[in-house]
């Protein structure tokens, strides 16, 4: 440990891959953000992401300084060390990114998917301390789940247990990345809630400050800057936002009956205007055994910092 004081943490997200440099106290003593797409191939992801971490790498004194990387990434099988068909990356089939980087910097590599590594830093860091039975949803470009029982993630029999943004919660609703529809990620996540936006729009005639943003890329911090001014079409939308994943959350608790949900991402920069919505249809619909037990929460940890630090933890372990 002497000899090799840090590891790196890598969170692999749908639009930007977040590196961070982790000494053993869990300070991230650095970080580049590298654009996900625009690559073209694996290999030149792999090869560009090298390119943008060696500075940092030499900072530290060098790859002998490095005891490990450790990554989080959607659809990434932690047995396999592949991205398996990820929906929301543009590389397709099985991708060994850990033998990738393992090749292109020397170190021992280890992966899991990103939302699983978010439960991580949230159990060792965040919100979740001193939890043993918790679910981490992460709302991004994607929606995603870490699912924690007695202490330890859950990965099934093949480490893709836990997809949680590919239930179904509309049927015959909108098309999904994943080849389905009406799964609970086209609407909440980040993604979803700028097509809820449009739709809305579309089939209002409410005045509201979103209109403006149609000739633009409507986002789904747009919506949750505008409900905080008090825009009445905005605020609709994360009502109905927060009521899907209420809904949905009352459903999960009745397979591991969680001490907690705690939410990450971009759309719970809206706080209260969310989770207030999540937490009156949560009650409202689970089941009566589980009422008044588990506890809806943001997560303590900011930015990427949840997912790089749970990605760094992996690293510690090999």
């Amino acid at each position: 440990m002497k000899d090799k004081p840090y590891v790196i943490g890598l969170d692999l997200g749908g639009t930007n891959s977040v590196f961070g440099i982790v000494d053993k106290e869990a300070k991230i003593v650095s970080t580049v953000s590298v654009p996900t797409a625009g690559h073209g191939t694996a290999d030149n992801y792999v090869k560009n992401c090298t390119a943008a971490l060696m500075p940092l790498i030499e900072e530290v004194g060098g790859i002998t300084k490095i005891k490990a990387m450790g990554i989080g990434a959607p659809n990434a099988n932690y047995y396999s060390g592949c991205i398996e068909d990820a929906p929301n990356l543009e590389w397709r089939g099985n991708i060994p990114l850990v033998k990738m980087f393992q090749e292109s910097l020397g170190i021992p590599v280890v992966m899991t998917n990103d939302a699983n590594a978010a439960a991580i830093g949230e159990m060792t860091y965040g919100a979740a301390r001193g939890m043993k039975n918790f679910i981490e949803i992460t709302l991004g470009t994607g929606v995603g789940s870490g699912i924690v029982v007695n202490g330890q993630l859950i990965y099934g029999s093949d480490g893709f247990a836990g997809e949680l943004g590919h239930v179904i919660v509309e049927k015959n609703g909108r098309d999904c990345g994943c080849g389905r529809k009406g799964c609970l990620e086209c609407y909440c996540s980040g993604t979803g809630i700028a097509r809820s936006a449009l739709e809305k729009l579309a089939n209002s005639r409410k005045p509201s400050v979103l209109r403006e943003k149609l000739n633009s890329k409507l986002e789904a911090k747009d919506v949750h800057l505008s409900a905080q001014d008090g825009d009445e079409l905005a605020l609709e939308i994360l009502a109905d936002t927060g009521r899907r994943l209420g809904e949905a959350c009352a459903n999960f608790a009745a397979f591991c009956s969680p001490e907690a949900f705690i939410f990450f991402g971009g759309p719970t920069r809206a706080g209260e205007l969310l989770m207030s919505h999540i937490r009156n249809a949560y009650d409202e619909n689970v089941l009566f055994v589980y009422k008044g037990k588990a506890k809806i929460l943001l997560s303590e940890l900011d930015g990427a910092s949840a997912a790089v630090l749970g990605a760094s933890a992996l690293g510690w372990e090999i």
